[in-house]
């Protein structure tokens, strides 16, 4: 997750046609079957990780000493991942509340969910970024047409060697083309696994750092459930993948899915950084 301090402004259904043929297998946490007891290790925050209703739901804090977060067991190779979450109510300006896939190393590739946080009465904005072979910088940022912090919502990385498209409630909001004919960047060889986490991250995340956390509000608490996975699991240095398919990895943004996506930034979008020519002044990313 890059730390970037951006300008604010105030206020499925997919086709299968096949573009070249790729080998994987079909492994699923369904969120019938996703136990986060087993699926899940606890990484940072000691007891402010919590797993409750029998490993159905996993909550995580914040106060003054830590912030707190968990990852996936395994990692994939391309994959389709949904998770629900309900994010911190009330006063949360300065804290980050994150979702997101990401490969090690110092060149790593990642994709991000941050939900940055909010005084009370104002909207949360999310934003998404990436890094594509160690490069970060490719923020999008929108406010939400619903209030996340009253009931959870679904959020997906959908990540193939097509393309890669987060959605939120099934809405398509941002799609990254593999744009290999212009040269750009497209992560495809390093396998990611799931991070979420709870931070503070007040430097930046409230109106440009402005605005610090009021620890009188702490601890700061944020949920998440049914894990999805389906994707193509990464082990001992390789890909356990078959000849089996998966509609998900061949597929396009249909017409329907296009248009909803148009709505998405039409009316909630309100930073790009394929639009942003003052911060590129030697010309805008590769796959923009």
């Amino acid at each position: 997750m890059e730390h970037q301090t951006l300008p604010l402004s105030c206020s499925p259904k997919f086709s299968t046609h096949m573009l070249f043929v790729c080998l994987l297998i079909f492994a699923t946490l369904t969120p019938a079957s996703a136990n986060f007891y087993k699926n899940i290790d606890h990484t940072w925050g000691d007891d402010r990780v919590q797993i409750l209703d029998n490993g159905q739901v996993i909550r995580v804090t914040l106060d003054q000493t830590s912030g707190s977060g968990f990852q996936s067991r395994g990692e994939y190779l391309f994959a389709k991942i949904d998770l629900q979450i309900k994010l911190v109510p009330g006063n949360s300006a300065g804290t980050v509340t994150a979702f997101y896939v990401s490969s090690t190393g110092e060149f790593h590739d990642e994709i991000d969910f941050e939900f940055l946080g909010r005084v009370e009465g104002d909207p949360y904005i999310l934003q998404t970024n990436m890094f594509l072979h160690g490069v970060g910088k490719r923020e999008t940022q929108f406010f939400l047409w619903f209030d996340p912090t009253a009931d959870f919502h679904n959020y997906t990385i959908l990540w193939t060697p097509l393309h890669i498209v987060l959605s939120v409630d099934g809405i398509p909001i941002r799609e990254l083309k593999n744009k290999k004919e212009k040269g750009a960047p497209f992560p495809l060889r390093q396998p990611m696994r799931i991070y979420a986490s709870l931070w503070n991250a007040d430097s930046w995340a409230t109106r440009g750092g402005a605005v610090k956390i009021d620890w009188t509000k702490a601890p700061f608490r944020a949920w998440y459930k049914n894990l999805s996975a389906d994707g193509c699991l990464w082990s001992d240095g390789k890909s356990n993948c078959s000849s089996s398919s998966a509609s998900w990895l061949s597929s396009t943004l249909d017409r329907v899915s296009q248009r909803r996506m148009k709505w998405a930034q039409t009316k909630y979008m309100f930073y790009d950084y394929c639009t942003d020519t003052k911060r590129f002044p030697q010309g805008l990313p590769l796959e923009c």
